[in-house]
C-alpha cells in the first residue's frame, strides 16, 4: 500500500516538475539522453538546459525574496534608530550582553538581583536561550573576522536576516508539499506578510523572530524523513526540533503535530516503514536532546503536553509489532491478537485525545476566570475577523482552495500539511499571539492554490503541443486495434469528446485570470507594505504624533525618564511599577526592580497591585516592607495615549483580589451603576487609592486648551473628580516633557510621630495640658509650671547627633 502511494506521488512530482519547467520559460523538457553529452560544452548546456535555467531563476528568486523581506523589515531603523522595541526584547538584548561579556557558563549561572526584588531570578534556569547564544555566536564570529559591531547592532537586526532563512525553509516545504513554482510564491508570500513581519521587524529582538524558521525547517525536514524512510533525514529533523525547543516555548506545537500526523496514518492505513523508522527515531533523540535545556528539563515525561507524543510512540510500537506477527502466526491468533491491540489503541487514542483536548482548551475564558494576569495580556485577547484580514489579507480567502487542492491529492505529506492547516486555525482564533504559527501554513496552502491556477490557465497551450504521455491502456489498445471488445473497466472515448479535451482554453478567459491574479497579487504587496510600515515599524518606547501639515513630533518620554533614574538615583534604587515596565527599566535605567515581564510569581505582582489599589498610608506600608525608593507610572491623560495605568488599573485591581480578596475588592472600584469613572461621579475608593493620586496630582491645575476646563482627561475624555490631591509619604521627583512618565520617590519614615498640639484657649478656665507620659503615670510626675514649661533647654551637641 505505501509503495502505491509512493508510486504515485512520484508521477505526480513529475508530470508538476514539467510544469514548473515550462512556466521557468521553456516550453518542453528536453530528453534524458542530450543532458551533458557534449564533454567540451559541459558547463554551457547546463545553462542552456531547462533545469539549468529553473536553477538559475528559483535562486534569484529566493534572493529577492530574501532582500525584499529585510528590506520591508527597516521602516523602524530609518525612521528612528537602531533601538530594541517593546518590553520583552530588553531583557533578552540584557542577558545577551551578558552572554558576551561573561561567557556561556557564566550565563547558565547567573543569579539576576536586579529583578524580582527581594527574590531575584535565576537566569540561566529561567530562559530559552537559543536566542542569546545565537546572537552572541554571530557576535562572536563577526569579531573574529575583525568586523567591529556591537552586540545591539546584532540583535536589532537578528530577525529580519532570519525572516529571509525563514522564506528559504518555507520553500523547501512547500516543495516537497507540492512542487517547485509553489515553493518560490510561498517563499515570497511569507518574506513580507503582516503576520509574520509583526514579530520580525528591526529591532524585536525576541524568540519568535527566530523560532518561525526553527518551527518551519523542523517540518521540512519531518517530511522529508517521512518521505524517504532514512535516519539522517529523522536525525536532522531532531536538531532542528532541538534548536526550535532552545528558542520558544512553542515547540509544544510540534511535538503535539507530528505525532497527530503519525495518528491519523495509522487511522488513515498508511502505515509504512518510512513513518516507523521517521518517528521512533525523533520521538527518542528528540525527547533526549530537549531535556538537554535547563528551562526545560525533565517536562517532557512529565507535563500533559509532551503526554500525546509518548501514547502514540506506544502505540506504533505495538501496531508494527502486530504486522510482524501477522506473517508468523495462524488466522485465528493473529484475530485475537489484533482485537487486543485494538482495544489497547483506542484506549490510548482516547487518552491522548482528553491529554491534547485538555492542552488545547487553556483558553482565555478560563484565564479570565481562573489565571487573570494571562487575561490581563493584550496578545492573549481572542483573535477578531478584522485581524485576520489585516495580518494575511487576500490569503485569508485562498488558503483554503489550498488545503482543497492537498486533499484531493492526498499523500503521506498532505495529511501532514492538512492537520497543520486546521489545527493551527483553531490555535490563532484563540489566541491573538498564535497567528504567528498560522500564517506560514497560510502562505504555503495559498502558494498552492496560485500555483494551481497559474498552471491549468498558462500551462493549457504547452499540454498541447506536447500532449501528456499515453498509459499503458492505450498503449495495449494500439497494439490489439483488431480487438472486438474493450478491457474491463475502460470506456473508449469518442472523438469529438477527444477533441474537446484537446481544445484549449481561449485566449481571452486566460487572459482575464491571469490579469486578475496578478491584481490580487499586486494588491496584496500594497497592503502589505503598508501595515508594516504604519502598523509594525513603532517601537513602543519612542512614540511619534503627527500634525496637520504631515510633520512628524517624537514623543520621546520613556527613554527620558529612564536616563533620568540612571543618572539621578543610587545605582542600588528600588523601582516600583507595574509589571509591564520592569524589562525596561532594567535594561535601560539598570536599575532594580520589584516584578516584570516574567510574571513568574503571581503573589509577588499581587502585592504590588494592592499597593497600587490601597489609599496612601496603607499602599505606604507596603512599600516600605518592600524597601522601595522609587514609584513610576504611566499617564496618558495629557496627550492621549491610551495604554496607560489608569487604563490598566483594573487589572491590577483582580490581580490583587485573587491573592488578597478581604482587602481588595473590585466591586469597590464602580460606581453603583456599574461604571467605571475618573470624574467626580468615580467611586470614593477609586478617587483616593495611590494609583489615582499619582497619575493626578497637579493635573487639576493644567489647562490643556481653551475648550476644556482644567483636569480634563483627554485619554478618559472627561473632567477628573479630585483635583485637589496631596501626597504625604511621596514626593513628585520627575516628570516627563509630555507627562508621559511621572516619577514618584518615597519618603523615609520620621524618626517619631509628630505631636498634635491644640489651639490655646483664651477663656479664663484654662485647661491643663499634660504630656503622654503624665497621662499614662499620673501619680510619678508632676507638670511644670506654665512659666517654665516655655523655656527651650539646649541639647548637649554629643546628644544632638542622636538620632
Amino acid at each position: 500500500m505505501a509503495e502505491h502511494h509512493s508510486v504515485s506521488d512520484s508521477k505526480h512530482k513529475a508530470s508538476a516538475a514539467n510544469i514548473g519547467a515550462s512556466l521557468s520559460g521553456n516550453g518542453r523538457t528536453s530528453p534524458a539522453g542530450t543532458v551533458g553529452s557534449s564533454p567540451t560544452g559541459a558547463l554551457s548546456t547546463g545553462i542552456a538546459q531547462p533545469a539549468g535555467w529553473q536553477s538559475l531563476l528559483s535562486f534569484t528568486i529566493l534572493f529577492l525574496a530574501w532582500l525584499a523581506g529585510f528590506s520591508a523589515r527597516l521602516f523602524a531603523v530609518i525612521r528612528f534608530e537602531s533601538i530594541i522595541h517593546e518590553f520583552d526584547p530588553w531583557f533578552n538584548y540584557r542577558s545577551t550582553h551578558h552572554l558576551t561579556i561573561n561567557g556561556f557558563y557564566d550565563f547558565l549561572n547567573w543569579f539576576d538581583d536586579r529583578a524580582w526584588y527581594p527574590l531575584g531570578r535565576i537566569v540561566g534556569g529561567t530562559v530559552y536561550p537559543g536566542l542569546m547564544v545565537t546572537a552572541g555566536l554571530i557576535h562572536y564570529v563577526l569579531n573574529l573576522l575583525h568586523i567591529t559591531v556591537h552586540i545591539r547592532d546584532v540583535c536589532v537586526f537578528l530577525a529580519p536576516v532570519f525572516s529571509g532563512l525563514t522564506s528559504i525553509s518555507t520553500f523547501l516545504l512547500t516543495r516537497e508539499l507540492w512542487n517547485q513554482g509553489a515553493g518560490l510564491l510561498a517563499a515570497c508570500f511569507i518574506a513580507i506578510v503582516p503576520g509574520y513581519i509583526s514579530r520580525s521587524v528591526a529591532g524585536s529582538f525576541d524568540n519568535e523572530g527566530i523560532a518561525i524558521f526553527a518551527l518551519q525547517f523542523t517540518y521540512y525536514l519531518w517530511v522529508k524523513s517521512v518521505k524517504t524512510g532514512s535516519v539522517f533525514w529523522s536525525i536532522g529533523c531532531c536538531l532542528s526540533y532541538f534548536y526550535m525547543v532552545s528558542a520558544w516555548g512553542g515547540y509544544v506545537f510540534i511535538i503535539n503535530l507530528i505525532p497527530l500526523h503519525v495518528f491519523v496514518l495509522l487511522l488513515m492505513q498508511r502505515y509504512s516503514r518510512r513513518v516507523y523508522i521517521a518517528y521512533s527515531t525523533f520521538y527518542i533523540v528528540g525527547l533526549v536532546l530537549s531535556m538537554q535545556i535547563p528551562f526545560v528539563g525533565f517536562q517532557p515525561i512529565r507535563t500533559s503536553e509532551h503526554m500525546a507524543a509518548a501514547g502514540v510512540f506506544a502505540l506504533l510500537q505495538a501496531y508494527a509489532f502486530l504486522q510482524y506477527l501477522k506473517d508468523r502466526l495462524t488466522r485465528q491468533e493473529f484475530q485475537t491478537l489484533f482485537f487486543l491491540g485494538v482495544s489497547l489503541a483506542a484506549g490510548v487514542g482516547q487518552h491522548c485525545a482528553v491529554i491534547y483536548l485538555t492542552y488545547t482548551g487553556r483558553s482565555t475564558q478560563y484565564a479570565k476566570i481562573h489565571i487573570p494576569i494571562i487575561a490581563s495580556v493584550s496578545e492573549h485577547q481572542p483573535t477578531t475577523w478584522v485581524s485576520f484580514f489585516f495580518d494575511l489579507h487576500i490569503l485569508v480567502c485562498t488558503f483554503p482552495a489550498g488545503l482543497w487542492f492537498c486533499i484531493k491529492n492526498i499523500n503521506d505529506e498532505r495529511v501532514f500539511v492538512a492537520l497543520y492547516a486546521i489545527s493551527a486555525v483553531y490555535f490563532a482564533g484563540v489566541m491573538v499571539r498564535l497567528m504567528l504559527t498560522l500564517t506560514p501554513v497560510v502562505c504555503m496552502l495559498s502558494a498552492i492554490a496560485f500555483s494551481s491556477v497559474f498552471e491549468h490557465y498558462l500551462g493549457d497551450d504547452m499540454k498541447r503541443e506536447s500532449p501528456p504521455i499515453e498509459d499503458s491502456s492505450d498503449e495495449d489498445d494500439k497494439r490489439n486495434s483488431g480487438n472486438l471488445y474493450d478491457k474491463a473497466g475502460k470506456v473508449r472515448k469518442h472523438v469529438s469528446e477527444q477533441e474537446k479535451t484537446e481544445e484549449g482554453l481561449g485566449p481571452n478567459i486566460k487572459s482575464i485570470v491571469t490579469m486578475l491574479m496578478l491584481m490580487l497579487l499586486m494588491m496584496f504587496a500594497v497592503h502589505c507594505t503598508w501595515v508594516t510600515s504604519n502598523a509594525y515599524s513603532s517601537p513602543s518606547v519612542v512614540l511619534a504624533s503627527y500634525n496637520n501639515d504631515g510633520s512628524r513630533n517624537i514623543l520621546d518620554d520613556f527613554r527620558e525618564a529612564y536616563y533620568w533614574l540612571r543618572q539621578n538615583t543610587e545605582e542600588q534604587a528600588r523601582v516600583m511599577s507595574w509589571w509591564d515596565y520592569g524589562y525596561q527599566i532594567a535594561g535601560m535605567a539598570n536599575r532594580t526592580t520589584l516584578v516584570d515581564n516574567n510574571t513568574w510569581n503571581n503573589s509577588h505582582i499581587a502585592l504590588v497591585g494592592k499597593a497600587m489599589s490601597s489609599n496612601e498610608s496603607a499602599a505606604y506600608e507596603i512599600m516600605r516592607s518592600l524597601d522601595v525608593d522609587y514609584v513610576l507610572i504611566i499617564f496618558g491623560g495629557v496627550i492621549g495615549y491610551s495604554g496607560d495605568d489608569i487604563n490598566k488599573f483594573l487589572w491590577m485591581v483582580r490581580i490583587a483580589e485573587g491573592e488578597h480578596p478581604k482587602e481588595i475588592r473590585e466591586s469597590d472600584y464602580f460606581t453603583p451603576q456599574g461604571e467605571f469613572r475618573v470624574d467626580k461621579a468615580g467611586s470614593p475608593i477609586l478617587l483616593n487609592c495611590l494609583m489615582y493620586k499619582m497619575s493626578y496630582y497637579r493635573f487639576g491645575e493644567m489647562q490643556l486648551d481653551f475648550r476644556t476646563p482644567p483636569g480634563f482627561d483627554r485619554t478618559r475624555n472627561t473632567e477628573i473628580g479630585n483635583k485637589d490631591i496631596k501626597l504625604k509619604h511621596l514626593e513628585e521627583a520627575f516628570t516627563s516633557e509630555h507627562w508621559l512618565v511621572r516619577i514618584y520617590k518615597v519618603k523615609k519614615e520620621e524618626n517619631r510621630d509628630p505631636l498634635v498640639h491644640s489651639p490655646r484657649s483664651s477663656s479664663s478656665s484654662r485647661q491643663k495640658y499634660t504630656s503622654k507620659k503624665v497621662q499614662d503615670h499620673p501619680q510619678s510626675i508632676t507638670p511644670l509650671p506654665s512659666s517654665l514649661s516655655r523655656i527651650n533647654y539646649p541639647l548637649p551637641s554629643s546628644l544632638s547627633r542622636i538620632n
